[in-house]
């Protein structure tokens, strides 16, 4: 037990990231072209690891991952590893809030891999704004959502919501508000779908592992 998990008292809330293992053929499948299947998971990997390094640099968190795979040497000391539970998106991420939350009963900010950029400091505005609300939501450019944070998971507010449609965001928002919850909104920020996406996103992070992977990949940025 790391000296994190034993000072359960210290925490005010749990970081869950929902990911999944970076294997060619099962990860950024949209960016296949241009890219072939090898490079499309090399920049997946190298996301995640700057999304967890990221995670890593917020204080008094849990932090735990919902991995679909097995972990690899992009992980991080100091995570908890669940394995994903559910079959289309609404019931893996109901699922790891679900799981996250029954292991320790604390609020929770969920993210994915999809945002490299995302810094520390947001993600520490999210904790903090769960204090005062019953949910935090992050929408993304394409009409989804990058982060989501409840004080009180319940698989009700995900479950059937339509996922990966330009609509998404808003029916989870609606969602949330229609069960009564009060609702603090993140900036928005671009999920990597395409590959204009990826360009764009490794501007934004010029130092991160993400851009470096990108640019030995020969991707003009």
């Amino acid at each position: 037990m790391s000296p994190e998990e034993g000072r359960d008292g210290d925490f005010r809330a749990q970081i869950l990231v929902i990911a999944k293992e970076p294997v060619p053929g099962r990860v950024k499948t949209r960016l296949v072209p241009p890219l072939t299947p090898v490079e499309a998971a090399a920049l997946a990997s190298a996301a995640l690891e700057d999304t967890l390094r990221t995670v890593a640099q917020v204080p008094d968190v849990h932090r735990t991952l919902a991995l679909d795979g097995a972990p690899g040497v992009w992980l991080p000391s100091g995570f908890t590893v669940l394995p994903q539970r559910g079959d289309g998106l609404d019931e893996r991420l109901a699922a790891a809030f679900e799981d996250a939350h029954r292991l320790r009963p604390t609020p929770i900010v969920l993210i994915g891999m999809d945002t490299p950029q995302v810094s520390p400091g947001l993600l520490a505005d999210a904790v903090s704004l769960l204090s005062g609300y019953d949910a935090v939501f992050g929408p993304a450019t394409d009409g989804g959502f990058w982060l989501l944070g409840l004080r009180a998971p319940d698989p009700a507010l995900l479950l059937g919501v339509p996922m990966s449609e330009p609509t998404t965001g808003e029916i989870q928002l609606r969602r949330l508000r229609e069960a009564g919850l009060s609702v603090a909104l993140m900036p928005r920020l671009t999920d990597v779908d395409t590959i204009e996406d990826a360009i764009e996103v490794a501007a934004m992070a010029p130092r991160s592992r993400y851009a470096a992977a990108l640019s030995r990949i020969g991707v003009p940025r």
